[in-house]
């Protein structure tokens, strides 16, 4: 059957269905033999199956030689109780869960107070949609740019050496996600099917419909763009409202409460619910924030460099005879070696066919990130190479860790000339601790420009000691990754949030109450997909704490 919900004015067809997980086949199959595989696994009459869908479709590449795809499957059957008992014990074989997205409310009449939002990328872009589809008009505000403009005023810093610290790779409308290869899968923990949410509405919005069923959704930077606007401008048709370089200056707290924001320009605005979704770079607003006795504490994050590797090396090392497959792309890869002196080190943010960035947002420094677009076509392969540092590596206040990234950030600059680009050393030299002088077979994507050197004084001594040790060891589990001119280039520092803005059960700040901190900056997810699904959380525990006021 069909059930309309107005919320969406869309149809959403509703049946009972069966999943099969692990259903696996030859990457080069025929399209009926999905459906063949299907009969055979349940052990039904090909009539019996009415229809399915590919809910997830990954690969099992560990015999390289031997690839396999791995389906998860949504199957109407004729009738799906006999063969459910059949499969009890199978844990392979179960009843389809129901992903549809439900809200917590809906506002029929709009309220007097309006819930605002700090922050527009992906945690604030999902929380001001959920709650604008349920009818609360929130209020978002954006320190940086619309997402064209902030495009324009990062490529005078990638191509003319030019910064504006509020509009760049961290600041703008879309986020730090929106300069980045556009992952869309997580590892977190997911009961509610929020993340199908995500996906579903980034759907909507223009990204490609793949992002529902690969194992490794993307979207690429280009993509992203008019997604991000697509979005921005359903939020306004519903009563919500995007204000742009509005940076918020202060918070107004009375008694515990929280009772308004303050802007730049000395403009209050007064709210009882107040989302922080401002992403890990927010420096300022950090200080600001502690100074005014928001609860927050230190946590881990990384240090590191990004690798390229020819992109090929990677899809060869991974892929084998099946490199090029245009059901695989470009080839990915997930590493850790646990070193001697007691650090981890591993890869993050691996993109496949892209470039590396620049992600500084703070003037006399350098900061390096990845990118890929949709395509995934260039030449080079990127990952962050990075060790775990603690709080312990930076003893002091809930600040200390931001003054710790500063310190390495600048390093870099000065190591890489004083005009934004980026130290960097050939792999061999690096292992070898000498100075590279010339490139190799491997040219670096980095813009503005690579200034070659040793990065040994670019990180603190533990670090550089387990990368060294570590760049060999990764070349037994990827042939050509310790590649002598394979290049590295520094620093990468913006891995994760160096605090946390604690939050309790309600999800509010510890110590002030209608203040929600959440996504990446206050220390609550990890990527595009995690900061989207904990906006929604976030969208809805406002939602519930407005409506349970108003009544």
């Amino acid at each position: 059957m069909y059930v309309y919900n107005s919320a969406f004015a869309e149809f959403t067809k509703h049946s009972p269905m069966i999943r099969i997980t692990e259903l696996r086949l030859p990457l080069e199959h025929p399209d009926t033999a999905l459906p063949a595989a299907i009969v055979e696994r349940l052990g039904i009459a090909a009539a019996d199956l009415l229809d399915f869908t590919v809910f997830k479709r990954g690969y099992d590449a560990r015999k390289r030689d031997a690839i396999v795809l791995v389906y998860t499957i949504d199957a109407t059957l004729t009738e799906e109780s006999g063969v459910l008992a059949r499969f009890a014990k199978d844990q392979h074989v179960n009843p389809a869960p129901d992903t549809s997205y439900r809200f917590v409310a809906q506002v029929q009449e709009p309220l007097e107070q309006r819930p605002v939002v700090v922050g527009f990328g992906p945690c604030g872009i999902m929380a001001g949609l959920v709650l604008a589809q349920m009818g609360l008009r929130p209020i978002i505000l954006e320190r940086g740019k619309k997402v064209r403009e902030r495009t324009k005023d990062t490529w005078k810093l990638w191509r003319n050496h030019q910064l504006n610290p509020e509009s760049n790779v961290q600041f703008g409308e879309g986020g730090a996600g929106t300069f980045s290869d556009g992952k869309l899968y997580s590892q977190i923990k997911d009961p509610k099917h929020y993340g199908r949410k995500v996906l579903t509405e980034f759907v909507k919005a223009g990204a490609p419909e793949e992002i529902l069923y690969v194992s490794k959704p993307h979207i690429g930077t280009f993509r992203l763009v008019k997604m991000v606007e697509n979005i921005r401008h359903d939020i306004e048709s519903l009563g919500g409202e995007i204000r742009f370089q509005q940076q918020v200056t202060d918070v107004l707290i009375e008694a515990g409460h929280l009772r308004g924001v303050v802007l730049a320009s000395g403009e209050q605005i007064r709210t009882d619910h107040l989302i922080l979704a401002l992403g890990h770079s927010a420096r300022d607003t950090f200080q600001m924030l502690y100074e005014r006795g928001v609860f927050m504490e230190a946590k881990p994050f990384s240090l590191g460099f990004r690798i390229e590797h020819p992109q090929t090396l990677i899809d060869q090392a991974r892929f084998g005879k099946h490199a090029g497959n245009p059901l695989l792309g470009a080839a990915d890869y997930k590493i850790v070696h646990h070193a001697k002196n007691g650090r981890s080190v591993y890869s993050f943010c691996m993109c496949p066919g892209g470039q590396v960035v620049a992600a500084t947002s703070e003037p006399g420094r350098v900061v390096t990130n990845g990118m890929s677009q949709y395509s995934r076509a260039e030449r080079n392969a990127n990952a962050g190479i990075v060790v775990g540092i603690t709080p312990e590596d930076y003893p002091g206040n809930p600040l200390s860790g931001i003054e710790f990234q500063r310190q390495w950030e600048s390093r870099a600059f000065e190591l890489g000339g004083g005009n934004y680009e980026a130290p960097g050393q050939l792999v061999g030299d690096f292992i070898k601790g000498i100075k590279s002088s010339q490139l190799g077979a491997v040219e670096p994507s980095y813009q503005p420009g690579v200034h070659l050197t040793d990065l040994a004084p670019s990180l603190p001594g533990y670090a550089i000691e387990a990368i060294r040790e570590a760049l060999p060891a990764f070349e037994r589990q990827i042939r050509g990754f310790s590649m002598y001119d394979a290049v590295l280039t520094g620093v990468e520092t913006r891995t994760s949030s160096p605090l946390r803005i604690t939050r309790g059960q309600n999800l509010q700040s510890l110590n002030v109450q209608g203040l929600y901190p959440a996504g990446e900056g206050a220390g609550y997810a990890g990527g595009i997909l995690s900061a989207g699904v904990d906006g929604i959380r976030i969208a809805e525990a406002v939602a519930s704490a407005m409506l349970g006021q108003a009544d």
